[in-house]
């Protein structure tokens, strides 16, 4: 079938090309249109390679397609539709264009058979998603935007130096299991391990994510560090120290979140947290494991993105975003805060909402491997995402305290789209099989057994009575203005406070050889000047008959020396 020809990335890269001739009023249109017509191919693609080609001493596969690529594809469209619609009302042509480009290379990188193709859809997640952090047009979104591309400049150059020399040793170039036998192997793991948030590398995620525009937060959440996900479920499945990386990144985020007062870092460190446990499963490397990462990866593109997008509508009516300046909202904005409550329900993996479809599946596994510790991680993982997602975002956004503020809901077309993202939560959580059914291995799973749910419940009401009483016994962090030092800092105060004042010695060490180097340089230009210059004894005349004397003596020294 034709549909079968047609590179999955390509309906995003020429919408996108159409769209930048076209009015304000148009462009809209085809952000939607491209993904439905995108889906629609993807729909009919059957596994197999699909486009092939030669490139110098190269085997090119641009498009290759499998259960695992497909799955992928299919919420990257989805994401794409939900996102354009919930970015209708934006005329900005560099947002609009930018966005479409964005998914496309998403959906390029996941099709990519070949680490060649690979690298150029890598560098195009990058250079076309900072645009989306950088339209909100602040100070802080420059400077932050700034900070997101040398991260992903530095994943990138990781990724091709990784390639060259996994091609030199003798790899092939076809994009398959790499595992960490090799210098190249480990280069690629880091460049697929900065975009997918690793601990110490995570800032570029909290830090751009809540200063990017409201409805480029929407499109930054599904895609880059999905496909890093992705990437590593292709190369890396087993590779046991993702099991740890995975389980610190379930835990550290907790902390940070709970104290965070812009409700969209709240969002980026729970995202963190979340994608600890796709991290995890792909590190346990079983059917179970790796199929429970793929189907949180899934499920958190969709919830995720619903509560960014009830964050994002709470900041383009209000144009706040701070806990602490928020507050009473569920007066003047109902809808937003039961599809808020909806996506945080979903986070916490609450019985009949699609976390807990997906969650468990990680958690399960890790058991069954005989990971004990990494089954406790992920229990206290588990509750406490519950209070800094479940309970937190909705809580202080919504109900905490009346602000009085007095707004209005969103716009048609941003309720629209957190209503979608709402009844896939449910219906995913309330039948799964379908979800199931799209995984890469066979499912041998029942989600709703009584353990599993007598487990989750556990926790989750365990977890709403601390909150309950560490807010009662004002224990609970408040929502104050704050700075909170995370690892960050090491780069934006330590390092350079650290070259500031090896610049003062090095300036000191300078200044004092210069100060040498003259008196040095003096001496021996009076040296010169005395002893070679025009007043020295070599520039001096000399009478005819010194010379003759000196000229004999040399003559008698050498016949004296020739005789003996």
């Amino acid at each position: 079938m034709w549909a079968t020809e047609v590179p999955a990335f390509l309906p995003f890269y020429l919408g996108a090309i159409i769209a930048l001739c076209l009015n304000d009023k148009l462009r809209p249109i085809v952000t939607l249109i491209v993904p439905l017509i995108g889906g629609y191919l993807l729909w009919f693609l059957p596994e197999g390679i699909h486009w092939q080609f030669a490139f110098f001493d190269f085997q090119l596969t641009p498009f290759k397609a499998d259960k695992l690529s497909i799955i992928f594809g299919a919420i990257f469209h989805i994401a794409a539709f939900i996102a354009g619609l919930y970015a209708w009302h934006v005329r900005d042509k560099m947002q609009q264009i930018a966005s479409m480009l964005y998914a496309g290379s998403a959906i390029g990188a996941v099709f990519a058979g070949d680490l060649i193709t690979i690298i150029f859809f890598w560098e195009m997640l990058a250079l076309t998603s900072v645009f989306l952090v950088w339209a909100r047009g602040t100070e802080r979104a420059i400077r932050s935007g700034l900070r997101y591309l040398y991260f992903q400049i530095l994943s990138g150059l990781l990724l091709i130096g990784g390639t060259i020399l996994y091609v030199h040793a003798g790899g092939d170039i076809s994009f398959g299991y790499i595992g960490l036998e090799s210098t190249a192997g480990w280069l690629i793991f880091l460049a697929f391990g900065i975009k997918c948030a690793f601990p110490f590398f995570h800032n570029w995620l909290t830090d751009a994510y809540a200063e990017s525009t409201p409805t480029g937060t929407v499109f930054l959440s599904a895609f880059t560090t999905k496909t890093a996900v992705y990437m590593f479920a292709r190369a890396y499945p087993g590779t046991e120290v993702l099991i740890y990386v995975g389980a610190a990144m379930t835990c550290f985020p907790i902390f940070y979140a709970v104290i965070e007062n812009d409700l969209r870092r709240v969002l980026a460190y729970s995202m963190i947290n979340q994608i600890g446990f796709m991290v995890c499963g792909i590190g346990i490397g079983t059917a179970l494991a790796i199929n429970g990462a793929v189907a949180h990866a899934f499920n958190d593109i969709i919830f995720k993105g619903l509560l960014f997008m009830s964050m994002g509508a709470v900041l383009h009516m209000t144009g706040r975003m701070n806990g602490s300046d928020l507050g009473g909202l569920y007066k003047s904005m109902p809808k937003t805060t039961i599809l808020c409550i909806i996506g945080a329900a979903s986070i916490s993996a609450f019985p009949l909402f699609s976390g807990f479809v997906s969650k468990s599946m990680v958690v399960s596994a890790a058991i069954n491997e005989g990971y004990d510790w990494i089954w406790l991680m992920m229990l206290f993982a588990s509750a406490g995402v519950f209070h800094h997602a479940g309970i937190k975002i909705p809580y202080f956004a919504f109900f905490a305290h009346d602000s009085g503020i007095r707004t209005t809901e969103p716009p048609t077309n941003m309720l629209l789209p957190m209503g979608l993202a709402a009844v896939l939560c449910i219906a995913i959580g309330v039948f799964p099989n379908y979800l199931y059914s799209m995984l890469p291995f066979e499912v041998n799973y029942t989600a709703y057994d009584t353990t599993h749910v007598l487990a989750q419940t556990q926790i989750l009401f365990f977890s709403a009575l601390a909150f309950v009483w560490l807010t009662l016994r004002g224990i609970y962090p408040p929502e104050l203005r704050s700075i909170n030092i995370d690892a960050e800092w090491l780069y934006r105060r330590l390092l350079p406070n650290f070259v500031t004042v090896i610049s003062g010695y090095g300036r000191q060490i300078e200044n004092a050889l210069t100060t040498r180097l003259s008196v040095s340089t003096q001496v021996l230009l009076y040296y010169i000047m005395h002893r070679k210059g025009p007043i020295g004894k070599l520039a001096q005349s000399t009478v005819t008959s010194t010379m003759v004397s000196w000229v004999t003596l040399l003559l008698a020294s050498y016949l004296l020396l020739s005789f003996l």
